[in-house]
C-alpha cells in the first residue's frame, strides 16, 4: 500500500461513505481486523447506521500497517458483491459513481410516493443484480415482518447505496413489467424533471447535487441573485436559463457574428454568455447547413466542466456533444469525433497535434471557435499555435471559410506595459491574435453585474520575521560544511564558483543547484571512473543541499517544527534507501545538530510573527462572521503542508476545517494531487461543508471554479496583474476582504503595481471601445501582417537527422547504457531499447500508479542497476504482446563517440538523431 494510494483513499471516502455497508465485507476482512473492532463497527452500524459504521470502518482500515491489507480489502469488496465500488477504487476513478448522485437524489425526494405505491416483492427479482444479496434478504425479512411499507423504505436505504451503474434503468423497467403509475414519475432517460404532484413539492428537499469545477452559479433563472451551488436544483442543469441583462449585453457583438474578446469578472457567468453564443450560432443556419463549435480549454479541470456543462445543455435540444482531452486523444479517432458531432470540448494541444498530422485538414472544417482563458493566446502557447494557422488561411489567400472566433477571460493583462498607451499596444496584439475586433465589457448593465459579483475589499498588511533566527544559522552552517564536501572532490567545476554571495532558502540558489546538476551531467575526466564517482557524489551533495534550501523557506513562512520534520522525512528516507558512506556522513552530520534544532523548533521565542499575524486576522473574522469561507493562497506545496499542520495543531484555530488543494504537476520529488483527489477536496469545501478554509497554490487561481468565498488570504503570494484579478475573484460573496500579508515591502509594492495596471487596463479597453470598427480592423490587419512576416523570417529549416552513432550514458553515475543504433520509436513518441545488454543495466519496480492507455500498459518503473544510483530512467509497459522499456531523454547524457563531447536533452524532439521505427519482427530475434 503507497501513501499515494493511502491518500486517494481518504480522498475518495465521502463516495465510499455513502456506499458501503461495511457489516456485508466484514466476515472478508477477519485476517486484518481484531474481532473487538468488528464489533466495533456492528454496534456502529445498529446505533448511528451504515454511513457511520462506513466511517469507523475506514479509520480501522487506513490504520492497518500489515502488507497486503489494501489487496484484501479489495477482493473483499468484489466477493460481498460491490461491483462498482470495487472497479472506481482499483482505478481510482469515481466518475460512474458520481453519476448515480442525481438519481439518488431524485429517489429521496420521491420516496414518500415511493412507499405507499411500490409492492418491494413484485420488483425485487428485477432489481437483485443491483443489490448485495444479503440486502435482498433482509428486504424480503422486513416484508414478511413489518409489511410492504417498511420494506419499501428498506429497498430505498439500499438503491440509494447501490454502486451498480445500471440500477435506476434497471428500477424503470421493473416499475414498467409491472405497470406500476410510480413509473411516470422516474424518468432516466432525459435527466430528472420536475416533479409536479403538489403532495411531492411540499416534501422535496434541496439538491447537495453539484458539477465539479463549474465556473459560475447555474441558477435557472439567471436574473435573479446568484445562489451558492448548494441551493441549485439539479432540475436547472438540463433546463434552458433566463440570461441576465448583462449577460446578454456581452453576448451581443459576437451573436451578431464578430471576433470579440468577452472580458469580464471572474463569477459572472462568461461560460452562459459562451452557451447564449453558441446556441444562436448552430440555429442560425438555414436548412441543409450545420454550424460545428468547438471550445478550448486549458487545463483538464476547466475542460471536464465545461465538457459537463454544455453537454447538459445541448443534448437536450438535440445537438451532439463530445469531449477530447490528452487523457482520452490516444484512445479515439479525432478525426471521426470532430466529424460526428456539433460541439467539440477540447484541450488545445490536441487540435495543434491533429493539424500538423493533417488527420485535421484545416480550421475551415469549424464555424465558431471558443477560447476559454484567452489571455493566454502568446508565444508558443497551443492557442497561439492555433491562431497561426488561421492568421496564416487568412493572409495566404485561402478560399477556405474561417471560424468565427470568441475569447473569454477575467483579464486581458498589459504585459510590461509602463503606461496607457502601451497597455494599449499590448491589448491590440492580443485583438490580433485572436483576430478580434471588438471586447465586450459591461456598460450598459453594471449595477446589474455589481448585485452578482462583489469585489472584495483589499488590505494590505506588513508583517515582522523573527529578530533572530537560530534555525535558519545551523542549517546554513550545514549547508556550508556539504558545500565544502562537494568542492573537495570537484574543484573543476566551475558552477560551484559562478554564483556570488548565495543566499540560503532563496529560489535563487535552487536554480543554482539545477544549473550545477545539469553541468555535473556533461562533465568529463578522462578517468571515466572517477568521472562517475565524481558525479553520484554531486549528485548526492545538491540533492541534500535542496532539501536544506527547501526547509529554510519553510521556516521562513511557517513553523520551525514543519521544517524539520520536512527534513527527518527526508533524511529517514535516505537511511531506508541505498545510504552509501557520502549518505551515512550527510546523515551523521544531521543528526549531531539534531537535538539543537529539536531544542529551537520547541523554543516559545522562535515562534514565527506572520503566523501570529494570520492567525489574528483568521480569529477576528471567523468572529466577526462564523460562516466565514476562506481561500488561503501560498507559493509552494510544501507550505500547503506545513500551513495545514500549523492550523490543525493550534487550538486556537480549532473553529477551522481545512482542507488544501495543489497542482496535479510532479516537481523534484513531490507527486501533485491527482485530478480525482482535486474534485473531491472542492467538492467537500462547496457542497458538504467539510472544509471551511482551503490552503491553495495556483491551481486554484485561474478558471476552476471554487465555492463563494468571503475571505481571500494571499499568503507572501503575488503574480501578475492576471493574477491578482483572478486571486481577488475568488472572493466572490457579498461583503468579501481579501487580505495580502508579506514580510516583504517589495510585495506589497508589486501588488501596488498590479492595481496600478488594471486601471491601465480597463482606461485602455475603454479608449479602444471609441475607435471606429473599421479603423480598428485595418489596425489589427496591420499588427497580422508584421508578425507574419517576423515569423515566417525565424521559421528555421527542419534539421537533418546525424546518422553517427552515439552513446547513452547514465545521467547520475555516467555508465554507459546502450547506443542510439538500439534505440526505436514506437508510434512516434515514445522510445525503447533493443537487446538483452540494455536488460542487464536496469532494475525495475511495481509502478505506484499502475495505468492503461492505448496500446500500453504502465507497469513498472526502470532505474539504473548499478551500485548506489538508482537513477530514474522511466517506465517498463506491455505494448500490444510485447514487454518492453520506454525511457525518457532527459535521464540520459548524449555522447559522441568520436569527439567525446557531451549533450543534455530534456525532450527527444529536440535530440536529431536517425530515428528507427520499432519493428516487432526484431523482438523475435
Amino acid at each position: 500500500m503507497t501513501t499515494e494510494q493511502r491518500r486517494s483513499l481518504l480522498a475518495f471516502q465521502d463516495y465510499i461513505r455513502k456506499t458501503l455497508d461495511p457489516t456485508y465485507i466484514l466476515s472478508y476482512m477477519a485476517p486484518w481486523f481484531r474481532e473487538e473492532e468488528v464489533q466495533y463497527i456492528q454496534a456502529e452500524k445498529n446505533n448511528k447506521g451504515p454511513m457511520e459504521a462506513a466511517t469507523l470502518f475506514l479509520k480501522f482500515l487506513l490504520e492497518l500497517q500489515e502488507e497486503g491489507w489494501f489487496r484484501g480489502f479489495l477482493d473483499a469488496l468484489d466477493h460481498a458483491g460491490y461491483s462498482g465500488l470495487y472497479e472506481a477504487i482499483e482505478s481510482w476513478d469515481f466518475k460512474k459513481i458520481e453519476k448515480l448522485e442525481e438519481y439518488r437524489l431524485l429517489l429521496k425526494r420521491l420516496q414518500p410516493e415511493f412507499k405507499t405505491r411500490i409492492i418491494p416483492t413484485d420488483i425485487l427479482s428485477d432489481l437483485s443484480e443491483c443489490l448485495i444479496n444479503q440486502e435482498c434478504e433482509e428486504i424480503l425479512q422486513i416484508c414478511s415482518t413489518k409489511g410492504m411499507m417498511a420494506g419499501a423504505e428498506k429497498l430505498v436505504e439500499c438503491l440509494l447505496r447501490s454502486d451498480k451503474e445500471n440500477w435506476p434503468k434497471t428500477l424503470k423497467l421493473a416499475l414498467e413489467r409491472e405497470r406500476n403509475k410510480f413509473s411516470e414519475l422516474w424518468t432516466v432517460e432525459n435527466g430528472i424533471k420536475d416533479v409536479e404532484t403538489e403532495d411531492l413539492e411540499d416534501k422535496m428537499e434541496t439538491s447537495d447535487i453539484q458539477i465539479f469545477y463549474q465556473e459560475d452559479p447555474e441558477c435557472q433563472n439567471l436574473s435573479e441573485n446568484s445562489c451558492p451551488p448548494s441551493e441549485v436544483s439539479d432540475t436547472n442543469l438540463y433546463s434552458p436559463f433566463k440570461p441576465r441583462n448583462y449577460q446578454l449585453e456581452l453576448a451581443l457583438p459576437a451573436k451578431k457574428g464578430k471576433n470579440t474578446i468577452i472580458c469580464a469578472p471572474t463569477g459572472c457567468g462568461k461560460t452562459q454568455v459562451s452557451i447564449l453564443i453558441c446556441e444562436h450560432h448552430l440555429k442560425k443556419f438555414p436548412q441543409g447547413q450545420k454550424g460545428k463549435v468547438v471550445f478550448f480549454a486549458n487545463q483538464i479541470p476547466l475542460y471536464e466542466q465545461q465538457e459537463s456543462m454544455f453537454s447538459k445543455y445541448f443534448e437536450r435540444l438535440g445537438y451532439r456533444v463530445t469531449g477530447i482531452s490528452g487523457a482520452t486523444a490516444e484512445n479515439v479517432p479525432v478525426e471521426q469525433i470532430v466529424e460526428n458531432n456539433d460541439i467539440i470540448i477540447l484541450t488545445p494541444q490536441i487540435l495543434v497535434n491533429n493539424l500538423k498530422k493533417g488527420t485535421i485538414p484545416s480550421l475551415s472544417i469549424f464555424t465558431l471557435m471558443i477560447f476559454d482563458e484567452c489571455h493566454n493566446t502568446s508565444k508558443q502557447h497551443p492557442y497561439n499555435m492555433i491562431m497561426f494557422n488561421y492568421l496564416d488561411q487568412k493572409l495566404g489567400g485561402s478560399s477556405g471559410p474561417l471560424p468565427q472566433v470568441v475569447g473569454l477571460t477575467a483579464s486581458v493583462g498589459v504585459g510590461d506595459a509602463k503606461d496607457t498607451d502601451e497597455a494599449l499596444d499590448y491589448i491590440c496584439k492580443l485583438c490580433a491574435s485572436l483576430d478580434a475586433s471588438v471586447i465586450a465589457t459591461v456598460k450598459d448593465n453594471l449595477e446589474e453585474l455589481e448585485q452578482v459579483v462583489y469585489k472584495p475589499q483589499k488590505f494590505f498588511r506588513k508583517v515582522e520575521s523573527r529578530i533572530s533566527d537560530k534555525f535558519k544559522c545551523i542549517i546554513a552552517q550545514l549547508m556550508r560544511d556539504t558545500e565544502s564536501l562537494a568542492k573537495r572532490i570537484c574543484k573543476d567545476l566551475e558552477n560551484f564558483s559562478q554564483i556570488q554571495n548565495r543566499e540560503f532558502g532563496t529560489q535563487k540558489y535552487e536554480q543554482w543547484i539545477v544549473t550545477v546538476q545539469k553541468a555535473c551531467m556533461v562533465f568529463q575526466m578522462p578517468d571515466k571512473d572517477e568521472e562517475s564517482r565524481i558525479c553520484k557524489a554531486l549528485f548526492l551533495y545538491t540533492s541534500h543541499l535542496r532539501k536544506y534550501n527547501d526547509a529554510l523557506i519553510i521556516s521562513e513562512h511557517a513553523r520551525i517544527k514543519d521544517a524539520l520534520d520536512y527534513l527527518k522525512d527526508f533524511f529517514s528516507n535516505v537511511r531506508a534507501a541505498g545510504f552509501d558512506e557520502i549518505e551515512q556522513d550527510l546523515t551523521q552530520r544531521f543528526e549531531e545538530k539534531l537535538q539543537e534544532l529539536e531544542s529551537v523548533s520547541r523554543d516559545p521565542s522562535n515562534e514565527n510573527p506572520k503566523l501570529e499575524d494570520l492567525r489574528f486576522i483568521l480569529q477576528e473574522e471567523y468572529h466577526l462572521n462564523p460562516e466565514t469561507i476562506t481561500i488561503l493562497f501560498v507559493k509552494t506545496r510544501a507550505l500547503v503542508d506545513a500551513l495545514k499542520n500549523w492550523i490543525e495543531g493550534n487550538p486556537k484555530l480549532s473553529f477551522l476545517k481545512p482542507g488544501i488543494l495543489t497542482g496535479r504537476g510532479k516537481t523534484n520529488q513531490n507527486t501533485g494531487m491527482t485530478l480525482p483527489a482535486q474534485k473531491c477536496i472542492l467538492d467537500a469545501f462547496k457542497v458538504n461543508g467539510d472544509h471551511n478554509i482551503l490552503i491553495a497554490t495556483s491551481v486554484a487561481d485561474e478558471g476552476i471554479d471554487i465555492a463563494q468565498c468571503n475571505l481571500v488570504i494571499l499568503y507572501e503570494y503575488v503574480g501578475n496583474v492576471i493574477k491578482m484579478i483572478q486571486t481577488r475573484g475568488r472572493g466572490r460573496a457579498r461583503g468579501s476582504k481579501c487580505f495580502l500579508l508579506t514580510s516583504n515591502a517589495g510585495v506589497i509594492e508589486k501588488e501596488q503595481i498590479n492595481m496600478y495596471k488594471e486601471k491601465m487596463m480597463n482606461d485602455s479597453i475603454l479608449r479602444l471601445q471609441t475607435w471606429d470598427e473599421a479603423v480598428f480592423r485595418e489596425m489589427i490587419l496591420h499588427i497580422q501582417t508584421h508578425e507574419k512576416l517576423i515569423r515566417d523570417s525565424q521559421e528555421k529549416p527542419k534539421p537533418v537527422p546525424d546518422k553517427e552513432n552515439k552513446k547513452l550514458l547514465c545521467g547520475k553515475c555516467k555508465a554507459l547504457v546502450c547506443y542510439t543504433a538500439d534505440v526505436r520509436v514506437i508510434e512516434e513518441c515514445h522510445y525503447t531499447v533493443l537487446g538483452d545488454a540494455f536488460k542487464e543495466c536496469f532494475v525495475s519496480r511495481p509502478h505506484p500508479k499502475p495505468k492503461k492507455f492505448s496500446n500500453f500498459e504502465k507497469r513498472a518503473k526502470i532505474f539504473c542497476a548499478r551500485q548506489n544510483c538508482s537513477h530514474d530512467w522511466g517506465i517498463h509497459v506491455k505494448y500490444k504482446t510485447f514487454e518492453i522499456p520506454v525511457i525518457k531523454i532527459e535521464s540520459f547524457v548524449v555522447e559522441d563517440i568520436a569527439t567525446g563531447v557531451q549533450t543534455l536533452y530534456s525532450k527527444w524532439k529536440d535530440f536529431h538523431f536517425e530515428k528507427t521505427p520499432f519493428d516487432p519482427a526484431e523482438m523475435s530475434k
